[in-house]
């Protein structure tokens, strides 16, 4: 759409040349508008894909090597990891590849997040999506050792976040795995499901409902895509909404809504 007003509006007042101009400005409107603010021209998209997939997995490396060990259940949890996201055998390759290179003890994460920030930054979401990927990685074992709390601190901080959106993000990761496999937990359910959604049971219907809905937007995956999500990754996003999409139902049918 706003392509074509921005051709005839470029051609009605500048010719030609403001015709290819109003194009370009109309396609990057439109690119907004179907995958919000962040998304890139397509040629753009290989770059920032590779650089998510790098900087996962080598943060994943680093976390497996926080507490001085590499265990075998999370080299497994890995393994599995890249099934369930149904990889391609050359992404496969390459991110055992990182993996071990961020294992190595000597190995400095500072400048991998630098790049990341560069070229993926200036999207909220993948921030978001990177972080959320590695929290899961951490509680791979059923809890937090403190040295890989200490280093996702670290790199959310990298990545721009503030030690209390840190947190809020880390328990509702926490909250939404309780949500996994299509069925909640039964103790506590109901307050895990609001920690889930980031929101309290004093919240508003409304507020709940916004929430919500700001979840499913961050979990969309033609968004993320768009926005420079591997596809071969989008499958963990997809997990995560149908966690959310769980908690939002358990809330729902308790207020009767």
């Amino acid at each position: 759409m706003f392509k074509f007003i921005g051709f005839v509006a470029g051609y009605y007042f500048f010719g030609f040349f403001g015709a290819l101009a109003g194009l370009f400005i109309g396609s990057f409107f439109d690119r907004m508008q179907a995958y919000g603010a962040g998304a890139i021209n397509p040629l753009q998209n290989a770059l920032r894909q590779g650089v998510f997939l790098e900087t996962v997995f080598i943060a994943m490396g680093k976390l497996a090597k926080a507490d001085g060990v590499v265990s075998q259940d999370e080299i497994d949890h890995v393994e599995q990891f890249m099934q369930k996201l149904g990889m391609t055998s050359d992404h496969r390759s390459q991110a055992i590849v990182w993996f071990r290179q961020g294992a190595d003890a000597a190995f400095d994460i500072a400048p991998v997040c630098q790049r990341f920030m560069a070229i993926c930054g200036h999207t909220r979401n993948l921030r978001q999506m990177l972080l959320v990927y590695l929290i899961v990685m951490a509680l791979a074992d059923g809890h937090f050792h403190p040295a890989e709390q200490a280093l996702l601190a670290d790199i959310a901080a990298r990545l721009g976040y503030d030690q209390a959106a840190f947190k809020q993000l880390m328990d509702m990761v926490l909250n939404q795995s309780h949500f996994s496999g299509g069925q909640a937990g039964e103790a506590g359910a109901l307050e895990d499901a609001y920690k889930a959604l980031g929101v309290t049971k004093d919240s508003t219907d409304a507020e709940i409902k916004r929430a919500y809905r700001r979840l499913m937007s961050q979990y969309h995956p033609d968004k993320l895509i768009g926005q420079g999500m591997p596809a071969d990754m989008i499958a963990m996003a997809t997990e995560q909404a149908k966690e959310i999409q769980l908690a939002h139902d358990l809330i729902r049918k308790s207020r009767g809504i």
